[in-house]
C-alpha cells in the first residue's frame, strides 16, 4: 500500500499568530484537559529525569562499572513492553481511569525505588515505573489532541510538553541540593500519589473516545492498527523509533555519566548544562508546535530530526565545549521536535486505537534503545563511551530520513 501523498498547504498568513492561538487554547473547553494532562507528564518527567542525574552516584553506592549499567538502561526496556497491554486498555475502557492508575502506579514504584538495597531492586522497581510511566506519557498525548481543535494540536501538545520540562527543571533544581543523595527524590515522586487523586477527582473523559465508543462495540486496538489502512504507517512509526532509540537511548541515560567520568565535570556543573538546557528550550517547545500548526509535520519533524541527531553525536565526540554545546543543542532541537511528532503520530491513528499506537511506537523504542545500550557496551572498550555513543546517532539519522514516508496530517479531521 502506498502512503498518501502530502496535502497543500495553506499560506502562513491565513493562520492566527501565536499570541492569539495561545489565548485562545486558555479559555477553551479544553483548559481543564491541558492542564490535568500537563501535572501527569510533569509528574512522568520528575520521576525519570532522577536515574538520568543521579546514575554517577548510583554507580558508586552500588560500585556499577559501565557495562553493568548500559544493561540495567537495557532492562528498562521491559517496562515499555509490559506497558502496552496496559495501555490498550485505555482504547477499551476510557483515558481517564487508564491516566490515573498510571500515574499512581509509577509513583508507588518511586517509593519502591527509594528503598533499593541493591541494583537488582532498582532495577526491577524502575522497569515497574517505566512501565506506568510510558502508559502516562501515551494516554496524556492522545487525550489532548483527541479535546483540542485540529489547528491547536501542535500547541496543546507544546504545552503540556513544557508541562514536562518543568518537571525535569525541578529534579535537576533539587539534585545538586540533595547530591549523592538520590534516595530522597525517589521519595519526592511518592508524593504523585496524590496527584492521582487530583486526576481521579476532577479529569474527564476524552469526547472523542466517547463518541467513537457510542458508534459501535469496541475492538482490540491491535487488531485494528493492522488493518490496510493503519499497517503501513504503524511499521514506518515502529521503525522510526527503534532506529532513533539506538542513540537517544543510552545518550539520554548516560549523559551525565560521561560528563562525571569522561570530562570530570561534578553534579552541580552537570545540572547547570541540563538547565541551561532546559531555559532555552522552553521557546522551542511552543516554536515548534506553532511552526507544524502553521506549516505543517512531515518535512519540519524530519528536518529537526536530523540536526538532533547531529548536536546529540557533538555533545560526546569531544571535551567540555563540545558536551555544554551539543547538549544545548541537543535540547532546543529535540523540544521543538516533541510537540511536532506528538502531533503527528496522534493525527495518524483512528481514536479507537489511538493510546495503542502510541505504545506501539514506545515498544518499538524500547528494543531500539536496548539494542543501543548494547552496541554502547560493546564498543566502550575499544573507542570510549563518547565515540561509543556518537557512533549510534548514525541510527537517529535514518530515522529522521523515513519519517518521510508519513502523509501530512496538519489540521486533518481526527478519524474515529
Amino acid at each position: 500500500m502506498r502512503l498518501p501523498r502530502s496535502r497543500t498547504l495553506a499560506p502562513p498568513q491565513a493562520r492566527p499568530d501565536l499570541l492569539r492561538d495561545a489565548v485562545a487554547l486558555a479559555r477553551g473547553d479544553a483548559v481543564r484537559a491541558l492542564a490535568l494532562a500537563g501535572l501527569a507528564v510533569f509528574l512522568v518527567s520528575f520521576d525519570s529525569a532522577v536515574l538520568v542525574l543521579a546514575l554517577p552516584a548510583i554507580a558508586a553506592d552500588f560500585r556499577t562499572p559501565v557495562a553493568e549499567l548500559s544493561r540495567l538502561g537495557s532492562a528498562l526496556a521491559i517496562g515499555t513492553v509490559a506497558a502496552l497491554p496496559i495501555a490498550m486498555q485505555a482504547d477499551r475502557v476510557g483515558r481517564r481511569r487508564l491516566l490515573v492508575v498510571a500515574v499512581a502506579g509509577f509513583s508507588l514504584a518511586n517509593l519502591g525505588s527509594a528503598w533499593s538495597p541493591s541494583l537488582a531492586w532498582l532495577a526491577a522497581s524502575r522497569v515497574v515505573a517505566v512501565c506506568f510511566e510510558t502508559v502516562a506519557g501515551g494516554v496524556a498525548t492522545a487525550l489532548v489532541i483527541e479535546e483540542v481543535a485540529p489547528g491547536q494540536r501542535g500547541l496543546a501538545v507544546a504545552a503540556i510538553t513544557v508541562a514536562a520540562g518543568a518537571g525535569t527543571g525541578l529534579t535537576t533544581v533539587l539534585y545538586p541540593l540533595l547530591a549523592p543523595h538520590w534516595r530522597a527524590l525517589y521519595l519526592a515522586g511518592g508524593a504523585g500519589l496524590a496527584g492521582a487523586v487530583v486526576l481521579a477527582a476532577t479529569l474527564r473523559e476524552s469526547r472523542a473516545w466517547t463518541a467513537a465508543r457510542a458508534a459501535g462495540p469496541p475492538r482490540l486496538p491491535l487488531r485494528v492498527l493492522l488493518e490496510p489502512a493503519w499497517r503501513l504507517r504503524l511499521a514506518v512509526v515502529a521503525g522510526w523509533a527503534a532506529l532513533g532509540e539506538l542513540l537517544y537511548g543510552p545518550a539520554s541515560l548516560l549523559s551525565a555519566l560521561f560528563g562525571s567520568r569522561a570530562l570530570g565535570l561534578d553534579p552541580a556543573v552537570i545540572s547547570a548544562v541540563m538547565l541551561v538546557s532546559g531555559a532555552v528550550s522552553v521557546p522551542a517547545f511552543l516554536v515548534g508546535g506553532r511552526l507544524s500548526d502553521r506549516w505543517g509535520r512531515r518535512r519540519l519533524g524530519a528536518a529537526l530530526g536530523l540536526l538532533t541527531a547531529a548536536s546529540t553525536a557533538v555533545a560526546f565526540s569531544g571535551g567540555r565545549a563540545g558536551y555544554w554545546a551539543g547538549n544545548v543543542l541537543w535540547s532546543v532541537l529535540a523540544s521543538a521536535g516533541v510537540p511536532v511528532l506528538g502531533a503527528w503520530l496522534g493525527e495518524l491513528f483512528p481514536t479507537r486505537a489511538r493510546a495503542t499506537s502510541e505504545s506501539v511506537g514506545s515498544v518499538a523504542g524500547a528494543v531500539g534503545g536496548a539494542a543501543g545500550f548494547q552496541l554502547v557496551a560493546l564498543l566502550q572498550p575499544r573507542l570510549g563511551l563518547g565515540p561509543s555513543l556518537a557512533l549510534t546517532a548514525l541510527g537517529a539519522v535514518a530515522a529522521s530520513l523515513l519519517l518521510l514516508l508519513l502523509p501530512e496530517t496538519r489540521g486533518e479531521t481526527l478519524t474515529p
